[in-house]
Protein backbone atom coordinates (compact mmCIF):
# COMPACT_ATOMS: atom_id res chain seq x y z
CA UNK A 1 0.00 0.00 0.00
CA UNK A 2 1.59 3.09 -1.18
CA UNK A 3 -0.29 5.94 2.04
CA UNK A 4 0.82 8.53 0.13
CA UNK A 5 -1.64 8.47 -2.43
CA UNK A 6 -4.15 8.19 0.72
CA UNK A 7 -4.95 11.53 1.05
CA UNK A 8 -8.51 11.68 -0.45
CA UNK A 9 -9.32 8.82 1.99
CA UNK A 10 -7.80 10.04 5.28
CA UNK A 11 -6.95 13.71 5.17
CA UNK A 12 -9.25 15.53 2.92
CA UNK A 13 -6.04 17.84 1.55
CA UNK A 14 -2.40 17.38 1.17
CA UNK A 15 -0.43 18.78 4.05
CA UNK A 16 -2.06 16.32 6.63
CA UNK A 17 -1.88 13.62 4.03
CA UNK A 18 1.95 14.07 4.40
CA UNK A 19 1.89 14.86 7.81
CA UNK A 20 0.35 11.12 8.25
CA UNK A 21 2.12 9.73 6.13
CA UNK A 22 5.61 10.15 7.50
CA UNK A 23 4.09 9.39 11.06
CA UNK A 24 3.03 6.11 10.43
CA UNK A 25 6.58 5.78 8.65
CA UNK A 26 8.10 6.39 11.95
CA UNK A 27 5.69 4.31 13.60
CA UNK A 28 6.72 1.76 10.93
CA UNK A 29 10.46 2.53 11.92
CA UNK A 30 10.28 2.48 15.65
CA UNK A 31 7.47 -0.86 16.88
CA UNK A 32 8.62 -0.09 20.11
CA UNK A 33 6.66 3.57 19.95
CA UNK A 34 3.95 2.41 17.73
CA UNK A 35 3.23 -0.29 20.42
CA UNK A 36 3.52 1.83 23.27
CA UNK A 37 1.08 4.08 20.86
CA UNK A 38 -1.32 1.35 20.89
CA UNK A 39 -1.44 0.48 24.23
CA UNK A 40 -2.35 4.15 25.19
CA UNK A 41 -5.02 3.73 22.60
CA UNK A 42 -6.42 0.43 23.72
CA UNK A 43 -6.19 1.80 26.95
CA UNK A 44 -8.64 4.95 26.94
CA UNK A 45 -11.28 2.65 24.78
CA UNK A 46 -11.11 -0.29 26.51
CA UNK A 47 -14.74 -0.23 27.95
CA UNK A 48 -15.93 0.73 24.35
CA UNK A 49 -16.10 0.53 21.00
CA UNK A 50 -13.51 2.28 18.35
CA UNK A 51 -16.39 4.19 16.52
CA UNK A 52 -17.01 5.74 19.67
CA UNK A 53 -14.20 7.98 20.17
CA UNK A 54 -14.56 11.45 21.40
CA UNK A 55 -13.52 15.15 21.18
CA UNK A 56 -12.72 14.86 24.87
CA UNK A 57 -10.24 11.18 24.37
CA UNK A 58 -8.02 13.07 22.27
CA UNK A 59 -6.31 15.15 24.92
CA UNK A 60 -5.79 12.02 27.06
CA UNK A 61 -3.39 10.41 24.08
CA UNK A 62 -0.27 12.29 25.52
CA UNK A 63 2.57 10.15 23.97
CA UNK A 64 0.39 9.49 20.49
CA UNK A 65 0.62 13.42 20.53
CA UNK A 66 4.18 13.22 21.42
CA UNK A 67 4.99 10.69 18.22
CA UNK A 68 3.05 12.98 16.29
CA UNK A 69 4.98 16.30 16.88
CA UNK A 70 8.71 14.46 16.68
CA UNK A 71 7.52 13.28 13.01
CA UNK A 72 6.11 17.01 12.28
CA UNK A 73 9.61 18.24 13.64
CA UNK A 74 11.52 15.55 11.42
CA UNK A 75 9.33 15.79 8.59
CA UNK A 76 7.50 19.46 8.87
CA UNK A 77 5.06 18.88 5.27
CA UNK A 78 5.62 22.51 4.87
CA UNK A 79 9.37 23.02 4.72
CA UNK A 80 9.43 26.71 4.09
CA UNK A 81 7.61 29.79 4.88
CA UNK A 82 8.20 33.50 3.73
CA UNK A 83 7.24 36.51 5.48
CA UNK A 84 7.52 40.10 4.42
CA UNK A 85 9.57 42.43 6.76
CA UNK A 86 6.86 45.44 8.06
CA UNK A 87 9.81 47.55 9.88
CA UNK A 88 13.72 46.90 9.63
CA UNK A 89 14.98 43.97 11.67
CA UNK A 90 18.09 44.12 13.78
CA UNK A 91 19.72 40.88 14.05
CA UNK A 92 21.48 39.47 17.64
CA UNK A 93 25.26 40.54 15.23
CA UNK A 94 24.02 44.01 14.29
CA UNK A 95 22.86 43.29 10.81
CA UNK A 96 20.04 44.86 9.40
CA UNK A 97 17.27 43.30 7.43
CA UNK A 98 15.13 46.10 5.90
CA UNK A 99 11.44 46.86 5.71
CA UNK A 100 10.04 45.51 3.04
CA UNK A 101 11.90 42.54 2.00
CA UNK A 102 10.80 38.97 1.54
CA UNK A 103 12.62 36.42 4.29
CA UNK A 104 12.43 32.77 3.72
CA UNK A 105 12.28 31.02 6.99
CA UNK A 106 13.64 27.49 6.81
CA UNK A 107 11.30 25.57 8.86
CA UNK A 108 12.85 21.70 7.71
CA UNK A 109 16.49 24.38 8.92
CA UNK A 110 15.01 25.30 12.03
CA UNK A 111 13.81 21.52 13.37
CA UNK A 112 17.23 19.88 12.32
CA UNK A 113 19.29 22.70 13.89
CA UNK A 114 21.60 20.36 16.50
CA UNK A 115 22.05 23.48 18.74
CA UNK A 116 18.61 23.17 19.42
CA UNK A 117 17.93 19.60 18.35
CA UNK A 118 20.50 17.19 19.82
CA UNK A 119 20.84 14.09 16.87
CA UNK A 120 18.00 16.07 14.93
CA UNK A 121 18.01 12.97 12.60
CA UNK A 122 16.82 10.69 15.60
CA UNK A 123 13.18 10.19 16.12
CA UNK A 124 12.83 10.86 19.79
CA UNK A 125 9.21 11.38 20.63
CA UNK A 126 10.39 12.20 24.45
CA UNK A 127 11.86 15.58 23.01
CA UNK A 128 8.04 16.55 23.46
CA UNK A 129 7.49 14.99 26.70
CA UNK A 130 6.33 17.91 29.43
CA UNK A 131 9.86 18.45 31.26
CA UNK A 132 11.66 18.57 28.14
CA UNK A 133 10.03 21.47 26.43
CA UNK A 134 10.09 23.88 29.26
CA UNK A 135 13.47 25.34 28.43
CA UNK A 136 13.27 25.28 24.53
CA UNK A 137 11.79 28.56 22.85
CA UNK A 138 8.31 28.16 21.38
CA UNK A 139 9.88 29.01 17.74
CA UNK A 140 11.95 26.02 17.69
CA UNK A 141 8.92 23.75 16.83
CA UNK A 142 7.17 25.80 14.21
CA UNK A 143 5.23 22.91 11.75
CA UNK A 144 2.62 25.22 11.50
CA UNK A 145 4.62 28.72 11.08
CA UNK A 146 3.98 30.91 14.20
CA UNK A 147 2.59 34.37 14.78
CA UNK A 148 -0.67 36.03 13.75
CA UNK A 149 -0.56 34.54 10.37
CA UNK A 150 0.27 30.72 11.59
CA UNK A 151 -1.96 28.17 9.81
CA UNK A 152 -5.42 28.69 11.09
CA UNK A 153 -6.16 24.78 10.83
CA UNK A 154 -3.66 23.26 12.67
CA UNK A 155 -5.67 21.96 15.33
CA UNK A 156 -8.24 20.19 13.26
CA UNK A 157 -4.91 18.90 11.54
CA UNK A 158 -3.45 17.51 14.68
CA UNK A 159 -7.09 16.21 16.02
CA UNK A 160 -7.63 14.95 12.41
CA UNK A 161 -4.01 12.92 12.85
CA UNK A 162 -4.40 11.50 15.87
CA UNK A 163 -8.08 9.91 15.13
CA UNK A 164 -6.73 8.18 12.14
CA UNK A 165 -3.60 7.21 13.81
CA UNK A 166 -5.72 5.80 16.91
CA UNK A 167 -8.22 4.14 14.96
CA UNK A 168 -5.81 2.29 12.18
CA UNK A 169 -2.97 1.26 15.23
CA UNK A 170 -6.28 -0.01 16.83
CA UNK A 171 -6.45 -2.73 13.74
CA UNK A 172 -3.62 -3.06 12.04
CA UNK A 173 0.23 -3.09 12.45
CA UNK A 174 2.03 -0.67 10.34
CA UNK A 175 5.83 -2.09 8.82
CA UNK A 176 8.22 -0.83 6.71
CA UNK A 177 8.86 -1.33 3.62
CA UNK A 178 12.69 -2.74 2.59
CA UNK A 179 13.32 0.73 0.67
CA UNK A 180 14.26 3.56 2.46
CA UNK A 181 12.67 6.60 1.43
CA UNK A 182 14.04 9.91 0.20
CA UNK A 183 12.85 12.72 1.12
CA UNK A 184 11.43 15.52 -1.62
CA UNK A 185 11.02 18.80 -1.12
CA UNK A 186 8.34 20.52 -3.01
CA UNK A 187 5.51 22.28 -1.66
CA UNK A 188 5.05 20.16 0.43
CA UNK A 189 7.35 17.49 1.45
CA UNK A 190 6.86 14.12 -0.11
CA UNK A 191 8.86 11.00 -0.53
CA UNK A 192 10.68 10.58 -4.05
CA UNK A 193 8.89 7.20 -5.36
CA UNK A 194 5.92 7.25 -2.82
CA UNK A 195 6.31 6.57 0.99
CA UNK A 196 5.66 2.69 1.05
CA UNK A 197 4.58 0.45 4.37
CA UNK A 198 3.20 -3.05 4.60
CA UNK A 199 0.04 -3.34 7.36
CA UNK A 200 -0.45 -6.45 8.82
CA UNK A 201 -4.07 -6.98 10.63
CA UNK A 202 -4.39 -7.52 14.38
CA UNK A 203 -5.28 -10.89 14.76
CA UNK A 204 -7.35 -9.68 18.20
CA UNK A 205 -7.97 -6.09 17.08
CA UNK A 206 -11.89 -4.58 16.79
CA UNK A 207 -13.37 -5.35 13.13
Amino acid sequence: MRISDLSGCLSGHDTTASGLSWVLYNLAKHPEYQECCRQEVEELLKDREPKEIEWDDLALLPFLTMCIKESLRLHPPVTVVSRCCTQDVVLPDGRVIPKGVVCLVSVFGIHHNPSVWPDPEVYNPFRFDPENIKERSSLAFIPFSAGPRNCIGQTFALTEMKVVLALTLLRFRVLPDKEEPRRKPEIILRAEGGLWLRVEPLSAGPQ
